[in-house]
């Protein structure tokens, strides 16, 4: 593998009205480069979830550098990805947003972490015309804006939700009282919202139904307001480091239900190595996992070879974050092969036309730029490992019951 690129690097160059989209290096008879921004949470209580992000978007590029660059019109320009840490700050991911731009002049973004970030920021990369992929942004509220240089890799939460309500009332119907926590943040709360309708789509009654503030560092008001209700379905949202949080003071608190579902922290090993047997039977969804199998047009090529390569590099299997990332960046370097060129409306306009199948699963964006092709799969965790539940293809075990 390929040195990866260097975190952070400035320029100095500032904003060339005239050539503020033009690849570094091409009038010094260098190799011309493309630089992509990726403004991230690397520090703070999201760092997890931002360190994942940089990996995938790292290996992309590595596997791009690797194959000489991207090609744009039989030029092969050398990719860059060029950080900024905001330090899990939203609005301050909004101002680096726009400071990769003015004075770093990133030829594309990628969005900042999660939905609430990805909304904030979107009105920068729309007022420059800069072609924008959010690697992890699902709620629909991101992309119903009416901008048209957004596109997400992440199908709408009720593709998630829905599928899990089938599979747990189609295998028990004693599930009949849910109870659902989430933080208060776009992602979180609406994908919660999702819950509540998917249940009561299906006649469950909703006993509790709550939010809880960014950075509480104690649920034990809410986990024994829930026990009270004697849930058979608990539904908890939030990012990694809450859901370690809440599963952990369930245990504490004796809050048992046949039913735990949380997302988004179960699918990566980070949750189940904080919780350990805590984890036992917890089911969650997510948008991609390493069971699913697709021969992919873009450079990783099929399922099966992006996972080898993964493991060669981090000698772990990828999750569905690290996995979106390096498809936003081999997605947008077949958007811009197509269209020969890294002038950005065009590029865009390659990006709203795109009809592809990749390692990630096939890639066509409905018209508000959120992907529409996707089947998330639901996973359970078994044997301390998430294993596919839905959809039948690529499942891998039935469903249980009990969390303890």
């Amino acid at each position: 593998m390929t040195t990866l690129p260097a975190f952070g690097r400035r320029s100095a160059l500032g904003v060339a009205a005239a050539g503020l989209f033009a690849p570094l290096g091409a009038a010094r008879g260098q190799q011309p480069t493309i630089r992509v921004g990726a403004p991230l949470p690397l520090t703070g209580p999201l760092a997890p979830e931002g360190i994942k992000q940089r990996n995938g978007y790292d290996f992309w590029a590595a596997a791009a550098n690797a194959r000489g660059g991207v090609d744009v019109a039989g030029t092969k320009h050398r990719v860059e990805i060029v950080y900024a840490d905001y330090a899990s700050n939203t609005p301050r991911a909004v101002q680096t947003a726009e400071r990769l731009i003015t004075q770093d002049r990133v030829n594309f973004l990628f969005s900042p972490f999660g939905s609430g970030a990805a909304k904030a920021a979107s009105s920068v990369n729309e007022r420059y015309g800069i072609p924008t992929i959010a690697a992890t942004a699902s709620s629909e509220q991101v992309y119903d804006q009416g901008y048209k240089f957004l596109f997400g890799t992440f199908t709408p939460n009720s593709t998630l939700t829905e599928p899990l309500a089938e599979i747990v009332t189609g295998a028990n119907p004693q599930v009949r009282r849910v109870a659902v926590l989430a933080r208060n943040d776009l992602f979180p709360l609406a994908i919660g919202q999702e819950m509540v309708a998917s249940a009561r789509k299906r006649n469950l009654q909703v006993v509790f139904d709550e939010k809880y503030a960014i950075g509480t560092m104690d649920h034990a008001s809410a986990i024994t307001q829930m026990r009270a209700q004697r849930p058979d379905w608990v539904f908890a949202t939030g990012y990694t480091n809450d859901l370690i949080l809440i599963r952990k003071q369930m245990a504490d608190l004796g809050l048992r239900a046949p039913v735990v579902t949380m997302i988004a922290g179960p699918a990566y090993r980070e949750f189940i190595s904080a919780t350990g047997r805590q984890a036992e039977n917890i089911t969650s969804a997510a948008w991609w996992h390493p069971a699913v199998r697709y021969q992919g047009q873009d450079l990783f090529g099929t399922t099966e070879s992006f996972n080898q390569a993964w493991e060669q590099r981090f000698n772990a299997e990828p999750d569905y974050a690290e996995a979106s990332a390096a498809a936003a960046g081999a997605i947008l370097q077949m958007a811009i092969e197509a269209a020969r060129t890294i002038e950005p409306a065009k590029v865009r306009d390659a990006l709203a036309a795109m009809d592809a199948t990749t390692f990630y699963g096939r890639v066509k964006f409905g018209p508000t730029g959120q992907i529409t092709s996707l089947e998330p799969p639901v996973f359970q965790i078994q044997g301390g490992q998430p294993r596919v539940i839905f959809p039948q293809g690529i499942k891998q075990a039935d469903l249980r019951f009990g969390v303890g």
